[in-house]
């Protein structure tokens, strides 16, 4: 998945965001460090303690990740926030809205 070079520092970004407030953080790690290492080292869980850190709702630049994934320099690590709705039923009742319209 990522490349992971010996030696070197990575520099990442850790990106959370909300409907009206976002923080991005940037951070300097170890080559070999992962995901997790760089929400760690953020200061997010600290900055906004109640951020859902599971597995499904971490990415690196919007592909889906686990905290275990090793960073390449220069990426985004995505804490993604939960939907408020569902894509498919919005799909669902717009299809349903159009319909109603043709009648």
């Amino acid at each position: 998945m990522s490349e992971v070079t010996t030696g070197k520092t990575l520099r990442v970004s850790v990106v959370y965001a909300l409907v009206d407030r976002s923080w991005q953080r940037s951070v300097e790690l170890e080559a070999g460090a992962t995901v997790g290492d760089a929400i760690e080292a953020s200061g997010l869980r600290t900055a906004v303690p109640d951020i859902d850190y599971s597995a499904d709702r971490l990415a690196v630049f919007g592909k889906s990740v686990k905290d275990d994934t090793p960073l390449r320099d220069g990426d985004r690590v995505e804490i993604l926030r939960p939907l408020l709705c569902d894509p498919k039923e919005v799909r669902r009742q717009m299809a349903e809205r159009q319909r109603e319209a043709k009648s």
